[in-house]
């Protein structure tokens, strides 16, 4: 019976060994006609990705979806920086996001009205002296630290605060960091708001509200939670405005023009209004962006300064500073240098005058109260 036993053991041994070795030799063929695209080496640079943007995966379905989107952008990215532009890109939070995925999560709603044509725009500050060859607002301790709106359309909110920010430094002395919550939850049409808080809005809208609302709180008395609620909230009451925030009125600079919009920066940090929802700015890393993109206003970003810069052919590049709210993981620390006046590429001003990806149609800045 012993005997019996033992033997039975030995060829249940055996059995589970054949079938070991057989699962290992179905692996070992599989990974090696998989070779090309999953390698062992994009796996381990996924794997660091996805621990340095802490991105969570729900299962394993999930972690293969979002790897393949990531991968499709890790080729995209090479292909860009083979080909020595003006600008790179690189891997951040949103590599593993398709386009689609993208812009759902973080451009605001291009159905919602736009500005209208029909106005005045304040050409006071236009004066004989020549403007500076550059300028820097957030050097010069004008722009507070890059924010992160989450996944929220409330981009306008940041814009406007940035803006507001830089006004009220220049008015004070004093660097403030103003709530866009209280904007988001506040700055609404059943609030008598004119904006639409995680759908979209325009830092015009916005000035006013804030003119009508004599000023706007601090941060940290009304802290942002709509990037993680990605909602809007019930307006608060509680927080008091800033002293000296409030706002007198609002100031658009006149449109299609470098000059009209250098000669505002020389003053102040200007909010604008661009085109995002490319790929190319999804992944951008450092450089002035000179790519092909739109002027379908999508996303509202504030323009903190001007410049030039010599690119890898010794070619002088022309370029707007913006601060991005897309926290400092993003492109250069949360910034990014937009081309300005002609392209290098083309040889034509950006889009035919429009400025890169629109930046020059839709500029404001507001003037406090004094």
């Amino acid at each position: 019976m012993y005997f019996f036993r033992k033997k039975y053991k030995d060829n249940l041994s055996l059995l589970y060994k054949m079938q070991f070795m057989k699962r290992a030799l179905l692996l070992a063929i599989a990974a090696v006609s998989m070779s090309s695209v999953f390698s062992v080496e994009p796996h381990e640079r996924f794997a660091k990705w996805s621990q340095e943007f802490r991105i969570h995966f729900r299962d394993e379905t999930h972690s293969a979806s979002v790897f393949q989107k990531w991968l499709n952008n890790d080729q995209f990215i090479q292909e860009i920086n083979d080909r020595n532009l003006t600008y790179s890109l690189g891997h951040n939070s949103f590599s593993g996001m398709d386009l689609d995925e993208f812009r759902r999560f973080y451009l605001w709603d291009s159905r919602l009205p736009k500005r209208s044509e029909d106005r005045m725009y304040d050409a006071t500050f236009l004066g004989s002296d020549p403007l500076p060859a550059s300028i820097d607002w957030t050097a010069n301790g004008a722009v507070t630290p890059v924010k992160d709106q989450g996944q929220c359309g409330s981009c306008w909110s940041f814009s406007t605060t940035g803006a507001l920010e830089g006004a009220f430094y220049l008015k004070t002395g004093s660097l403030t960091s103003f709530s866009e919550q209280q904007l988001v939850d506040c700055d609404t049409v059943k609030n008598g708001g004119r904006d639409h808080g995680c759908n979209g809005g325009l830092m015009d809208n916005a000035f006013s509200w804030i003119a009508k609302n004599n000023g706007l709180c601090q941060e940290v008395d009304y802290p942002y939670v709509s990037g993680v609620t990605k909602t809007g909230g019930t307006c608060q009451t509680k927080c008091s405005n800033v002293k000296g925030s409030d706002v007198d009125h609002f100031t658009d600079v006149k449109p299609s023009s470098d000059q009209d919009m250098m000669a505002a920066l020389s003053k102040r940090p200007v909010s604008i209004a661009l085109e995002a929802d490319q790929r190319e700015f999804q992944l951008y890393k450092s450089g002035v962006f000179t790519a092909a993109c739109g002027t379908t206003l999508d996303h509202g970003v504030l323009v903190t300064g001007y410049g030039s810069e010599v690119d890898a052919s010794g070619k002088a590049v022309d370029f707007y500073l913006v601060k991005n709210s897309w926290s400092n993981t993003w492109g250069l620390n949360g910034y990014i240098k937009l081309g300005r006046g002609i392209n290098p590429e083309t040889d034509a001003p950006y889009n035919n005058g429009a400025g890169q990806c629109g930046l020059l149609l839709q500029a404001s800045y507001p003037v406090l109260t004094a």
